[in-house]
């Protein structure tokens, strides 16, 4: 190739964001670029390298064969020109730079804003983001530059690390016990209205938790936590609640507690080249400490 090594390394990098987004348009909003512009690129790399790199189709943009084995060596570069910036600034007392983490809805609502919060605070350069989403987050895509998930990934090529354990209830609203018949033994919760996941969405089998109970159907489901929550807040019935969830309804309480506990873990999953660069390890080391002390804090106070 004729170019200098930035505008090879340009071209790759936007070779990466159509790969990972599938679509011109989605690779120009993370790359703050005109999708037009976007295409030109593509194109131009591709005659650069005299091989088709993605097949055009109405789902989107395709890697072709080349396109795939110029993936593995993007990827491998992207990594080396970040553990090459860091080497060049060295390691400075603050972290800095733009870090997203993909989450369940669970964690996201109830743990990690005051975790990356709290993070934030000491490291004023550093903008975290929070990805909830009611499926697997994808790190392949780059949608997070890691994650929190509820069981460890098998496939791909990641660093899996269980950061805890964390604990769950049936629970109800005060108003919504005083209305309805006293449940004392799990026999006592036919007849009572439970909320619940849409049994087809759940995307991890350690969601499922009703199924543990024996509970078959919902009378309201829903693929959201934080929309369970509030149904059981608003006092329409009895569910499965996250004990570091309970302090934040006063008024909600656990059901048949001494009968029903589920526990779970929370895995750290971060892209395993990941591992060489020190920003990255040190966020992930804040991270992990601190969803271990907030859910064992909140826990508490159940």
């Amino acid at each position: 190739m004729g170019a200098g090594v930035a505008e090879i390394w340009d071209d790759v990098r936007i070779f990466l964001a159509v790969a990972r987004s599938e679509s011109l348009s989605a690779a120009g909003r993370l790359l703050r670029m005109d999708p037009a512009t976007v295409g030109r690129r593509i194109a131009r790399l591709e005659q650069s390298l005299n091989a088709p790199l993605f097949a055009k189709s109405p789902q989107g943009y395709a890697m072709t064969e080349p396109g795939a084995r110029l993936l593995r060596h993007a990827e491998a570069a992207e990594q080396a020109m970040q553990a090459a910036a860091e080497a060049v600034a060295g390691v400075t007392e603050g972290l800095s730079g733009q870090i997203r983490i993909g989450a369940p809805d669970g964690c996201a609502n109830f743990l990690l804003p005051q975790v990356c919060a709290a993070i934030a605070d000491d490291n004023p350069e550093l903008e975290v983001q929070i990805v909830a989403l009611p499926r697997v987050v994808n790190l392949s895509k780059r949608e997070a530059d890691m994650a929190i998930a509820v069981s460890p990934p098998t496939a791909g090529r990641l660093s899996v690390q269980k950061v805890t354990d964390y604990h769950l209830h049936l629970a109800a609203s005060e108003s919504y016990l005083a209305q309805h018949p006293p449940i004392r033994t799990r026999g006592d919760l036919n007849g009572h209205r439970l909320v619940g996941y849409i049994s087809d969405m759940i995307f991890d089998k350690e969601l499922d938790y009703l199924s543990d109970l024996g509970v078959t159907r919902h009378a309201l489901a829903s693929n959201s936590v934080a929309v369970q929550f509030h149904w059981l807040r608003q006092g329409a019935g009895i569910g499965i609640v996250h004990d570091f969830a309970l302090p934040a309804a006063p008024d909600m309480v656990k059901v048949l507690g001494d009968d029903i506990s589920l526990t779970r873990s929370f895995y750290l999953v971060r892209h395993a080249d990941d591992r060489r660069l020190e920003r990255m390890n040190r966020f992930a080391a804040l991270l992990a400490d601190g969803l271990r002390r907030e859910t064992a804090r909140l826990e508490g106070l159940t």
